[in-house]
């Protein structure tokens, strides 16, 4: 029989996912009341005005949610609430007030420092990781480092939010799929619950952005996911330092992609920070449509990374070689799909 632990937090799942969906929906009425629309240009890969910022959803019930979770039925610790509400928030209004108008990108980037110091100092910093057999401990370089990780994963996100549903379908099958790597270690912890409640969160707005998006998710709600992810996978390499490798496979084909088509761009001379749909994704959807490319990205990710990603965490201490493994593929893949190369450019 469930506990009535199982049944309280099964109860808020589907509560949290119902309260995004009528939040999305509430969201989008008020996008197309005020005309905050994504108006097509030639850096789009939509055809029509589509309202924007539905993704502020997801941010409400994450936020709402573990504050609840921590307040009402103590199943979250007071770290956990504290790193949510203080980096994951600060992305979120930045994101917001940039969706709303413009936030300089001098001003972005140092809030989403900020943000990310804030929430390893609530971690405990980068923990030791298990590299070749070996523990290694870098210290405040592995601290450094480890907030250049968040913020490249926060704005890769944003990078790669460019097509129906598949910045929805990446956070639903990477928190699954982490938590699936819990489960299966057995390692009697709750680290599962906040990745599970981001993926429920997402569900209730993927309603609404696929098959065929009816709002955008916006930057509020991309910085966000893609902050959380990162902070999911540190917060795994303190319960083992292998977890940590298993996090950063399942979201191989967002960091490949969007890796591949900064490093072209930059060998280029091209100012990589400007817009552009150059992305392996982005030439993907042109050519077979959003749909093959977002159901795709979650073939991938449950029948090619889940696997690899599991079998970091039963040999520890492989899991950079394994990382590399998972990766390999997913680069030939971008590089064929012409990753970070100019529209007009020939193969």
């Amino acid at each position: 029989m469930l506990s009535s632990d199982n049944l309280i937090i099964m109860g808020w799942l589907l509560l949290a996912g119902m309260a995004s969906f009528a939040l999305t929906g509430l969201l989008r009425r008020y996008a197309l009341k005020k005309s905050l629309l994504d108006i097509p240009n030639a850096r789009s890969s939509h055809s029509v005005p589509t309202p924007r910022g539905g993704g502020v959803a997801i941010v409400l019930v994450v936020l709402i949610g573990s504050s609840l979770l921590f307040r009402w039925w103590d199943f979250l610790p007071s770290m956990e609430l504290w790193v949510v509400l203080g980096a994951g928030g600060l992305v979120a209004l930045v994101g917001w007030m940039d969706d709303h108008g413009h936030v300089a990108a001098r001003w972005r980037l140092l809030a989403h420092f900020v943000a990310a110091s804030w929430a390893l100092m609530w971690l405990g910093g980068m923990p030791p990781l298990a590299l070749f057999g070996e523990t290694l401990n870098l210290g405040w370089l592995g601290h450094a480092l480890a907030a250049v990780y968040l913020v490249w994963l926060l704005n890769l996100y944003n990078f790669m939010d460019g097509i129906d549903g598949i910045a929805g379908i990446e956070a639903v099958t990477v928190c699954l799929g982490g938590s699936v790597l819990y489960f299966l270690s057995s390692t009697g912890t709750r680290e599962w619950l906040l990745p599970v409640v981001l993926a429920v969160a997402v569900i209730g707005f993927l309603f609404w952005n696929f098959p065929k998006a009816k709002i955008f998710m916006g930057d509020a709600a991309s910085g966000f996911i893609g902050i959380l992810l990162g902070i999911f996978s540190i917060q795994a390499a303190w319960v083992a330092p292998e977890f940590f490798w298993g996090w950063v496979i399942l979201l191989g084909v967002f960091v490949v992609d969007a890796t591949v088509t900064l490093m072209q761009r930059v060998l280029r001379g091209e100012r990589f920070y400007e817009a552009h749909r150059s992305h392996a994704y982005q030439y993907a959807a042109r050519r077979w449509g959003h749909v093959y490319v977002t159901v795709s990205v979650a073939i991938i990710n449950m029948l090619w990374l889940l696997p690899i990603a599991y079998l970091a965490v039963k040999f520890s201490g492989w899991g950079a070689v394994l990382m590399i493994l998972a990766f390999i593929p997913l680069i030939v893949i971008a590089i064929n799909l012409r990753a970070g190369q100019p529209e007009g450019a020939t193969a």
